[in-house]
């Protein structure tokens, strides 16, 4: 979260705006909501350059929530859908949609975690179209950036949109508002906030309109995309609170120059933890260099036995919750749009003394 947010939101939690009141207080069909609420959503789509073929909804539920929605929300007249693996939370989706239709991996590099050199790439996507195409799938799902391996894709999938018959449905929970998107590629992206947007507690779905209305009747109300639009993500109580803090992110962002400001400043931060990595002879960083996040730097040590220390070290300097996910061990530097650069070159400086120290 950037400082001055959490300031600001601090500033406001007992008395917003003069009127007496936390955010958390007011009702939200209260004039005072609905402001916040509208402008919050009205940057969003300005920041992305939503075009008026597509919706923005506020839910609940998170990415994990989606793996459900989505599928009862767009598989009125079909039978199976198209995954793309290549970590453990586009297999986590894949996996999940079984439960409501017949689940095609039609890539998948996920299952390969114990040979680095394979397992960590984006797959080739053109032979995707023979893959799909002709085959009624209800929509082809990938995830833009997986966290846990550090995987992210750079418009591969964007690139071929006009060439499928079926929409495309992206997760992109931890590198949206990092970079320019053509929206109207896409029939749906969600996204968990709790990244770049703000607090845990909501989720953002761009859908396009014209899939509105291929829910399955047993699709709950509160989760079908065409009830949540007609009532301006008002049909239950939305999650008010982090939609406001979402809401401050955005001018946050805006002020500092936008979605074109975050990839510049993505790219420098990310670039400045790999070259460091990559001029090291004790640390790794599994990933094929053109398929790197730039959100989620995974690196491991070339000696395992110096992990406890390094992170204790790190903790000293304030650097902190650099340990890898327990999946696949090693370190994990999560640099999300909040993350100064100068807190990438504190953890660059570190990594530099702690091999020298080791030498």
């Amino acid at each position: 979260m950037p400082e001055s947010v959490l300031r600001r939101a601090a500033e406001e939690m007992l008395d917003w705006q003069g009127k007496g009141l936390s955010v958390m207080e007011m009702s939200h069909r209260s004039p005072e909501y609905t402001a916040i609420f509208e402008k919050t959503r009205s940057d969003f789509r300005t920041l992305l350059n939503v075009p008026d073929t597509h919706d923005v909804l506020f839910m609940q539920g998170g990415a994990v929530g989606m793996n459900a929605i989505v599928p009862l929300n767009l598989l009125k007249g079909f039978e199976q859908a198209a995954f793309v693996n290549t970590g453990a939370w586009s297999k986590k989706t894949s996996k999940e949609f079984s439960k409501y239709g017949l689940s095609r991996v039609v890539l998948d590099n996920a299952n390969a975690q114990a040979d680095a050199s394979s397992a960590c790439y984006v797959p080739e996507c053109v032979s995707l179209l023979e893959r799909v195409n002709g085959q009624q799938m209800a929509y082809l799902h990938y995830c833009d950036n997986e966290t846990i391996s550090g995987v992210e894709f750079t418009g591969q999938i964007e690139a071929l949109a006009d060439r499928f018959d079926c929409p495309i449905v992206a997760d992109m929970s931890s590198n949206i508002l990092s970079k320019p998107l053509d929206v109207a590629s896409y029939g749906v992206i969600y996204g968990g906030a709790q990244k770049n947007i703000g607090p845990a507690g909501v989720t953002i779905a761009i859908v396009d309109k014209a899939l509105l209305n291929r829910a399955l009747p047993i699709c709950p109300s509160a989760f079908t995309f065409g009830t949540v639009a007609e009532n301006g993500s008002m049909y239950n109580t939305p999650p008010t609170y982090s939609i406001y803090i979402a809401g401050l992110v955005f001018e946050w962002l805006m002020e500092q120059g936008g979605v074109a400001w975050a990839q510049a400043q993505a790219r420098i931060k990310a670039d400045l933890l790999y070259d460091t990595i990559d001029q090291s002879s004790l640390y790794n960083c599994p990933v094929r260099q053109q398929d790197r996040s730039r959100m989620n730097v995974p690196f491991t040590l070339a000696d395992e036995s110096l992990n406890s220390k390094f992170l204790a070290q790190a903790a000293q300097r304030g650097l902190v919750q650099l340990k890898g996910h327990k999946s696949v061990g090693g370190m994990r530097a999560s640099i999300y749009n909040a993350m100064p650069l100068e807190g990438v070159q504190a953890l660059a400086a570190f990594m530099r003394e702690f091999e020298k120290s080791e030498a």
